[in-house]
């Protein structure tokens, strides 16, 4: 699994994501209850940036139609998504915030 730097810690408001690209993946990193998340920042549902939705409950909410997922899981937790969307392994080092948007082989 490779890690690259998406963002530093500082960078990180709480409830508010940042959209980041690694390696040509649109990339949504959330710091929320004191946890960083990344979740893939395309919507399931209407392809649009989930970066610009809102955080609660460890959930973000897609800004166009309403559907949340879970920040853990990606799970959508209320229609008119059904799909999940990928969430990407988080490390922190200092003050970087680390992704891994790669699959092991």
């Amino acid at each position: 699994m490779a890690f690259v730097r998406a963002c530093s810690l500082g960078e990180l408001e709480e409830d508010t994501p940042k959209r980041v690209e690694i390696d040509g993946t649109p990339v949504s990193v959330v710091r929320t209850g004191g946890e960083v998340f990344a979740i893939n920042d395309i919507c399931s549902h209407a392809n649009v940036s989930l970066s610009e939705g809102e955080v609660e409950d460890c959930a973000i909410e897609c800004w166009l139609h309403g559907s949340s997922f879970d920040l853990r899981t990606g799970k959508p937790s209320g229609l008119p998504a059904t799909r999940p969307v990928p969430v990407y392994p988080v490390q922190i080092e200092g003050d970087d915030v680390l992704v891994s948007v790669t699959q092991e082989s």
